[in-house]
């Protein structure tokens, strides 16, 4: 074994830990105060239904080219990434229009 794959190795497990850490810290500090719990459960179940809602109207067409062997993609894994497009969409054009506002309340005051 390479000292590169060491590294790289140490890397990935500290990316794992950071991600560990990231997601429970905050739910650990959050048992005190649990209102921010209740902000938390309402913003997911938000982003929940907007991807439903996306899931629904996006198309399952699969074009012949992206049958084949190298990405056997199917009409449901179509809709799916169909799905999360416009759910990225959705939820990039609602952070330009907080940031447009935000920025214009702030002018104005």
């Amino acid at each position: 074994m390479d000292t590169y794959d060491i590294f790289l190795y140490a890397g990935y497990i500290l990316v794992v830990l950071g991600a560990i850490f990231a997601v429970v810290m905050p739910l650990i500090k959050s048992l005190d105060n649990p209102k921010s719990l209740l902000k938390t459960v309402v913003g997911v179940i938000g982003i929940a239904v907007l991807f439903f809602i996306a899931y629904s109207i996006s198309s399952n067409e699969v074009l012949p080219k992206f049958e084949a062997d190298p990405f056997n993609l199917t009409p449901a894994g179509s809709q799916f990434v169909g799905g999360m497009l416009i759910t990225t969409y959705v939820l990039a054009v609602i952070a330009v229009v907080g940031i447009v506002f935000t920025e214009l309340s702030k002018a104005i005051k």
